[in-house]
C-alpha cells in the first residue's frame, strides 16, 4: 500500500511541476494549485479525471485542492481557496424559474463598470454559480475595474436545451436593465464559462440580437449580444447533428441512451431530429451557423489532448470544437485567439483578452 500511495503521490507531483510551475518550486502543492491559471489546471484534467467531480469536464480550483487533499498531500481545506468577495447582490431573480438567479459584484469607481457575466458548467445537468465564488477569477476581474456576475439557469430536466439558452440571453438582458441602478457599462459586456457554460457564451457571442423594443416584458427590450467571449473547455455548436463532421462518431457506450442527443431537446427519438419539427430548433442552437462578422471577439481553450477521444469527457470538451470555431471565425472575419495557438504574450491571460476588447485600461 505505501509502494501504491507514493506512486501516485509522485506522479501528481511530477504533473504538478511540468504543468504549474518550474521544477525548482518549492512552494507546496496546495499553493501550486492556488496560483495555477485554469488553462494550468485544465492540463491536469487528462491525467486525473476523477479529480472532475461534477464531471463538467473543467477542473475548477476548488476540486484540485480537495483531489490532493484527499490523497494526503498536505492541501489547505477547500474553503482556504475561497477568493472572491461576497457578492454586493446574491439569489437576484432575473426570470420565473427558481433557478433563474444571479449574484452580482460591483467593481469601484464612479463610473459605469464594464461587466463580465460568469455561466457554470455541468453538462446542463448539474453545475451552479456558487463555484465561481471559489473561484480566483472574480477577484481578477474586480481588481482590474470589471463588474462580474454569475448565474444560474435551468437544467435539462427543466427544459430542453434550446429554451436553457435563451435563460441565459434573458440573464444578459435583465442586467442591462438593471444597467442605472448597478453602474453597468451596457456598451462593454462579457460572457465567460466552462464546458456548457463555454458553449452558452459562445451562444450568447454569435447569436442575433433578441432585443425586442416593442415587447411589454422590459427586460426583452434590452439586447442580449456581448462584447467579447472566453471559453474554457467549450463544445463549437449545440447542433449535435454537426458533430460527426469534425469530431467522428462518438463511442455509443459514452451515452447515457441511444437517444440521448434527441433528448437533449427533449425530442423523443434520434428519428425525430430528421423532423420538419427539429429544424428550426437545431438552427436555434447552432452556434457555428449563427457566426457572422459582427459578433464578438472569441478567446478560446481546449486543452484536451488533440488525438481520438478516449471517453465521454474527452470527446465533449476536444480540441476539434476549438479548431472548429476558429475555421468559422477566420471565414467570417471575427477576431478569435485560441489558447493551444502560439500567440501574443499579451493574449494568452484570458483577463487580458477581455480587458483589451472591452477597452479596460489598468487605472479606468
Amino acid at each position: 500500500m505505501k509502494r501504491v500511495t507514493s506512486g501516485v503521490i509522485g506522479l501528481l507531483l511530477g504533473c504538478l511541476l511540468v504543468f504549474v510551475l518550474s521544477s525548482r518550486a518549492q512552494d507546496g502543492i496546495a499553493a501550486r494549485l492556488q496560483k495555477a491559471s485554469a488553462e494550468q489546471l485544465q492540463a491536469l484534467l487528462p491525467r486525473f479525471p476523477d479529480a472532475d467531480v461534477d464531471r463538467d469536464g473543467v477542473l475548477s480550483r476548488e476540486e484540485a485542492l480537495a483531489y490532493a487533499r484527499q490523497r494526503g498531500l498536505g492541501a489547505p481545506p477547500a474553503t482556504a481557496s475561497r477568493s472572491a468577495p461576497s457578492p454586493d447582490r446574491a439569489d437576484v431573480a432575473y426570470g420565473p424559474h427558481e433557478r433563474n438567479v444571479l449574484d452580482f459584484w460591483r467593481a469601484q469607481g464612479e463610473a459605469p463598470r464594464p461587466l463580465v457575466v460568469l455561466i457554470h458548467g455541468g453538462g446542463f445537468t448539474s453545475g451552479d454559480k456558487a463555484k465561481w465564488r471559489e473561484s480566483r477569477e472574480i477577484k481578477r476581474l474586480l481588481d482590474s475595474g470589471i463588474s462580474c456576475a454569475a448565474i444560474n439557469y435551468r437544467l435539462r430536466k427543466h427544459a430542453p436545451i434550446q429554451d436553457i439558452l435563451r435563460d441565459v440571453a434573458r440573464s444578459v438582458q435583465f442586467l442591462r436593465s438593471q444597467a442605472a441602478a448597478w453602474g453597468i457599462d451596457k456598451n462593454r459586456v462579457a460572457a465567460w464559462g466552462g464546458s456548457a457554460g463555454a458553449g452558452s457564451s459562445l451562444w450568447l457571442g454569435s447569436r442575433d440580437d433578441l432585443a425586442d423594443p416593442n415587447h411589454e416584458d422590459p427586460v426583452l427590450r434590452e439586447s442580449s449580444r456581448v462584447q467579447a467571449v472566453v471559453l474554457n473547455a467549450t463544445q463549437a455548436t449545440y447542433d449535435l447533428t454537426r458533430w460527426d463532421a469534425f469530431l467522428g462518431p462518438a463511442d455509443p457506450a459514452w451515452w447515457s441512451s441511444p437517444d440521448e442527443a434527441a433528448e437533449f431537446y427533449h425530442f423523443r427519438t434520434m428519428a425525430d431530429l430528421a423532423s420538419p419539427e427539429a429544424a428550426p430548433v437545431l438552427k436555434e442552437c447552432d452556434m457555428l451557423g449563427w457566426i457572422s462578422r459582427e459578433d464578438a471577439p472569441v478567446f478560446v481553450s481546449n486543452p484536451m489532448p488533440d488525438a481520438p477521444a478516449r471517453n465521454r469527457g474527452h470527446y465533449l470538451h476536444h480540441p476539434a470544437h476549438a479548431r472548429e470555431i476558429v475555421r468559422h471565425c477566420e471565414q467570417a472575419g471575427v477576431p478569435c485567439h485560441w489558447q493551444q495557438a502560439p500567440l501574443p504574450p499579451a493574449l494568452t491571460d484570458p483577463l487580458d483578452f477581455v480587458r483589451a476588447t472591452l477597452g479596460v485600461q489598468v487605472a479606468e
